[in-house]
C-alpha cells in the first residue's frame, strides 16, 4: 500500500465511519474503483481505532462517568440503579452479540461478506430500513392533523433487552454495506428512541467491539506481517481527526435533519455497484480484475 492510498484511505475511514452509510463498504469501494487492492478486514478494524479514539476524546466526560459508576457498582449494590452504572452494564450487554458472532464468521468477513454484490445487496438494504426508520420517528415528532406528537424514549429508558436488541443490529455491520451506526440508529428509532439517544448508545455500544478488533487484528498482523505498518498506521491518524470532526458535526445534524439523505445515497450507491459489476467494469471479488 503506497502513502497516497493510506492517505485516502484514512480520509474515506474517518469521513464515513459514524455516517449510515458504511465504512467498510467504502473502503472496499474506494479501492475497486481506484485499481487498488482490497485494503482487507484488517486494515479497516486498524484504522477503526483512529476514529474510535475521537469518540472516547468527543464523549470523555460521558465515559469517565459511566466507567467510575460502573465500577463503584461492583462493590456497591447501592450504586447499580444509577443511570451511568446501568449505561455501564448496558454496553457490556449490548456488546455480547458482536463479540460471538465476530469470533464465529472470522472467515466469513474476510472472505466471502466482502463480495462486492452483498455489499451493494446490504446498501440499498439498510437504506430502505433506515428510511422506514426515520419516517417513523418523523411521524411520532411531528404528529398530525388528528393526533399529538408522540414522546420518544431516552437513554433512561434503556433496559437489558432494548440493550440486547441494539447488540443484534450492531452486530449485522459485519457484513460490509450495513454500517454499524446505520443499523444501530435504525433499531433505535424503530424501538421508540430519540435520534440523538439512539446515535449516541450507539457511538457508545461500538467502543468495546471495535476496540476489541482493532487489537485483535493488531496481534495476528504482528505475529503474520502482512500489514503495510507505516501507511496503515498513518491511515489510523487521518481517520481519528476527520472522525473527530464528522462526531461533533453528526451530532448536531441528526437533531433536526432527516436521515433521508443518507437512504437515497446508499440506494443509488447499491444500485450503481450492481449496474458496474453486471457490465464488468468492476470485479465482485476483491483481487480478481475485473472482464
Amino acid at each position: 500500500m503506497s502513502w497516497f492510498e493510506s492517505l485516502i484511505l484514512g480520509l474515506v475511514q474517518g469521513l464515513t465511519e459514524f455516517l449510515p452509510v458504511s465504512s467498510s463498504a467504502h473502503l472496499r469501494l474506494t479501492a475497486a474503483f481506484s485499481g487498488w487492492e482490497d485494503p482487507g478486514a484488517a486494515f479497516t478494524a486498524i484504522t477503526q481505532i483512529g476514529t474510535e479514539a475521537a469518540v472516547l476524546i468527543y464523549f470523555r466526560k460521558d465515559i469517565g462517568r459511566i466507567i467510575s459508576a460502573w465500577t463503584r457498582s461492583l462493590a456497591d449494590k447501592g450504586m447499580r440503579g444509577a443511570p451511568d452504572a446501568r449505561m455501564g452494564w448496558l454496553v457490556i450487554v449490548g456488546s455480547i452479540p458482536i463479540g460471538v458472532l465476530g469470533v464465529t464468521l472470522k472467515d466469513q468477513i474476510e472472505g466471502p461478506f466482502r463480495d462486492l454484490r452483498i455489499t451493494a445487496a446490504m446498501l440499498i438494504g439498510m437504506g430502505v430500513v433506515l428510511g422506514f426508520a426515520d419516517r417513523l420517528a418523523a411521524r411520532d415528532e411531528s404528529g398530525g392533523r388528528h393526533r399529538a406528537a408522540k414522546q420518544r424514549k431516552t437513554l433512561q429508558d434503556l433496559g437489558v433487552r432494548d440493550g440486547l436488541i441494539y447488540g443484534v443490529c450492531q452486530a449485522m455491520a459485519l457484513v460490509p454495506g450495513v454500517s454499524r451506526s446505520g443499523a444501530t440508529i435504525s433499531g433505535g428509532l424503530f424501538m421508540g428512541y430519540r435520534r440523538e439517544a439512539a446515535a449516541r448508545y450507539s457511538f457508545l455500544l461500538a467502543i468495546p467491539a471495535v476496540l476489541a478488533s482493532g487489537l485483535f487484528e493488531l496481534k495476528d498482523a504482528a505475529e503474520g506481517g502482512h500489514v503495510s505498518w507505516g501507511p496503515t498506521i498513518f491511515a489510523t491518524i487521518i481517520a481519528f481527526g476527520v472522525g473527530y470532526a464528522v462526531i461533533a458535526w453528526f451530532m448536531k445534524f441528526i437533531s433536526t435533519k432527516s436521515f433521508m439523505p443518507f437512504v437515497w445515497y446508499r440506494i443509488a450507491l447499491g444500485v450503481l455497484i450492481i449496474v458496474l459489476v453486471g457490465m464488468g467494469v468492476l470485479s465482485p471479488h476483491a483481487g480478481e480484475p475485473a472482464h
